[in-house]
């Protein structure tokens, strides 16, 4: 079966060269110019791997990346970007992708990492899982099912995208801002309490003593951070 490739490139020109040669690589390409219908593809459709641009009508590149990872933990990503200073490669392997190609770039070093990222990806989904464990506590964010203080349990879809974020932030404070727009989207914005509630919740099955969290702590004036210290 062939790899699917999603490729979000809002230049016609580049996308185009990079479609042909992607194609000639025997590699299945959606593509689009648009960071929304990016969005909606990464969520409808099953690709292995984004070529992702990070400047993009609506929504930027940096924030589908995030909000892909949220859900996607095994879809391949790598950022091509014309932003090339140390900051942004660092931004964009924070935000989850998995490489970082900086305009302009050879197109044959391009189909390289490619390839690279879909071995690496075939070889990692081979032998690990999506279980994450801390304290005495553990999450299997493909199933839902969840163990905390010796009970076992299903989380709903937005409790597990959330700890996924924290998690994934681990000893960052994370603001309540950026915690809507990427576990709500950018279309939907429930009240910040909804998030206060989430926290609690959280609190009530992983902590011992709620009261005196280890793992969900609050940063007052920001949000919150999750700890394994």
């Amino acid at each position: 079966m062939k790899k699917r490739i999603l490729l979000v490139e809002d230049e016609i020109s580049i996308q185009k060269v990079i479609q042909l040669n992607l194609e000639l690589e025997d590699y299945e390409v959606v593509s689009t110019d648009n960071g929304t219908k990016a969005l909606n593809l990464a969520r409808s459709q099953y690709f292995d791997l984004i070529v992702l641009d990070v400047m993009l009508p609506e929504v930027n590149g940096l924030e589908i990346c995030e909000q892909v990872r949220l859900s996607n933990k095994e879809i391949a990503i790598i950022i091509v970007s014309a932003k090339d200073s140390q900051e942004d490669r660092i931004q964009g392997l924070k935000n989850g992708a998995d490489d970082y190609l900086v305009k302009p770039f050879n197109l044959e070093e391009l189909l390289l990492r490619i390839e690279k990222l879909l071995s690496r990806k075939d070889k990692k989904e081979r032998t690990t899982s999506n279980i994450f464990t801390f304290g005495s506590n553990s999450i299997n964010f493909s199933s839902y099912e969840a163990k905390g203080n010796g009970i076992d349990f299903f989380l709903t879809k937005k409790e597990a995208q959330l700890l996924q974020l924290l998690i994934e932030r681990k000893n960052e404070a994370v603001s309540r801002e950026q915690i809507l727009k990427t576990v709500w989207g950018y279309d939907v914005y429930p009240a910040t309490r909804t998030i206060d509630n989430f926290l609690l919740s959280f609190r009530k099955y992983f902590e011992k003593d709620p009261k005196n969290p280890r793992f969900f702590k609050s940063v007052r004036g920001v949000g919150y951070k999750f700890s394994n210290k």
